[in-house]
């Protein structure tokens, strides 16, 4: 019997767990995640603010490896604000096409060229509050530039984010503005970047939307959600993904009881989007 098996008893469950239960316990799950995913990232490619600007906006309704095949095409040819102010529209439209909704994207980033040149000199600010004033940049995306552009911390809400911290017992809220509240009174703000990565890892390469891999899990013990996936170790461990694979195995207790094969089927996997 695995370590997860054995842990299944003592779950929190809504409502019988105090505030000062629940900090302990997201705080818990908090170092789990950093010893799983130490490398964790944002998986936009980019090397300026500008860039990563418009690769968030690119990433909307897309997935990032889509983003990072459109982009180094597209920053050779606009390495400026003023170069996607001055876009020719047509142009622009068929270099991103490939990532959706391709008109009103490219509608944000000649918005957001004309915007800089206009009110920043052609440079990203690095405040919350100018940022979500720009075109095509809400408050998520006002985070990801903030945390991995300007390495000012903060939390972004994508929908892995806002799906597995609803999913642990950590909120109930489903308003992202509100789960930032709610995941920033829980978690140290010098935290709040790196968390938001390894919560978006951990949703595209364990705990995923319709089966989550529950038993080849190390979050097994805290997460009041068990039981939503498979739980026998050999049926979860085939919905892992990603090159991490044999390590997140490792660390959950699982990987003596999952046949090499499989975890070298899972470690081939590419996680999803």
């Amino acid at each position: 019997m695995s370590d997860l098996a054995r842990t299944t008893k003592s779950k929190p469950r809504a409502g019988s767990e105090t505030r000062l239960g629940l900090v302990r316990r997201a705080r818990r799950m908090v170092r789990a995640l950093t010893e799983a995913y130490p490398d964790a990232h944002c998986e936009l490619d980019f090397d300026t603010p500008l860039e990563l600007a418009v690769a968030t906006i690119l990433s909307a309704q897309c997935t990032d490896k889509r983003v990072n095949e459109v982009t180094p095409a597209l920053f050779a040819k606009y390495p400026t604000a003023a170069d996607y102010a001055g876009a020719d529209r047509t142009e622009l439209e068929e270099l991103i096409r490939s990532t959706g909704f391709y008109r009103n994207k490219a509608s944000s980033l000649m918005g957001l060229g004309a915007a800089l040149v206009e009110q920043y000199d052609g440079e990203v600010p690095a405040k919350l509050d100018q940022l979500v004033k720009l075109p095509g940049i809400g408050r998520k995306t006002a985070n990801v530039i903030l945390g991995n552009a300007f390495d000012v911390p903060g939390i972004t809400v994508d929908t892995h984010f806002g799906r597995l911290v609803r999913r642990w017992g950590w909120t109930t809220e489903e308003d992202p503005v509100k789960v930032e509240h709610a995941i920033g009174e829980l978690i140290p703000r010098k935290d709040w970047t790196m968390l938001s990565h390894r919560v978006i890892f951990h949703g595209r390469r364990v705990c995923h939307s319709r089966k989550p891999a529950c038993g080849a899990c190390l979050l097994a013990k805290d997460c009041p959600s068990y039981g939503l996936g498979p739980t026998e170790p050999a049926a979860a461990a085939k919905l892992v993904r990603g090159p991490e694979a044999p390590r997140l195995l490792e660390l959950a207790g699982v990987a003596e009881e999952v046949p090499e094969r499989t975890v070298e089927q899972a470690a081939a996997k590419e996680p999803s989007a």
